[in-house]
């Protein structure tokens, strides 16, 4: 089930979910606005030319208020929000259709774990043939959450926990399955 907004709600009061700062126009009827924080990583050119998922890739991670986003860039940004999910809820982010149609496409694989504690880090792509100018603060995306029908067995507590900025991938570390 989605929660609405007075859902949201009494669960921010309850302190059950933490969304840190928060203004309250960020709620909506049934999910809650995300904005842009000011952290930013790209990839760094490997002489190779080829990015192995079998080690850690190098970023550049820059913090500024403003960034160009060049036609078919790809960056790593991070939301302004701290967020804090209990064992029983998840959520997911959804980018804004506005910014879609100007070419900002966002995204940070869709899925937020139930126990997930940490800045979201969103990848960002411009599709467009024009540069997007990107400011922190700005509303990206919004998140939705969905109550699971029972507690997690196993919460979040993974790779990315407690993250803050925008944080590289780390599925170097992931092994075999």
């Amino acid at each position: 089930m989605i929660l609405s907004d007075q859902t949201i709600m009494k669960l921010l009061a309850d302190k059950t979910l933490v969304i840190s700062p928060l203004e309250e126009r960020q709620i909506q009827p049934a999910s809650v606005d995300i904005r842009l924080g000011s952290t930013f990583s790209i990839v760094e050119d490997l002489s190779t030319g080829v990015i192995s998922l079998e080690t850690a890739a190098s970023y550049k991670t820059i913090r500024t208020d403003t960034y160009i986003l060049l036609p078919g860039q790809f960056v790593l940004a991070t939301t302004m929000e701290y967020f804090e999910l209990p064992d029983n809820l998840t959520a997911f982010v959804e980018g804004r259709s506005s910014l879609g149609r100007l070419g900002l496409f966002i995204q940070n694989a869709g899925w937020v774990d139930p126990g997930f504690k940490g800045e979201i880090t969103l990848e960002l792509f411009n599709a467009n043939r024009c540069a997007i100018e990107l400011k922190a603060g700005r509303r990206v995306g919004q998140l939705v959450f969905a109550e699971m029908d029972a507690m997690a067995l196993n919460p979040y507590n993974g790779k990315y926990q407690g993250q803050r900025g925008a944080t590289g991938s780390r599925v170097y570390l992931d092994g075999e399955l």
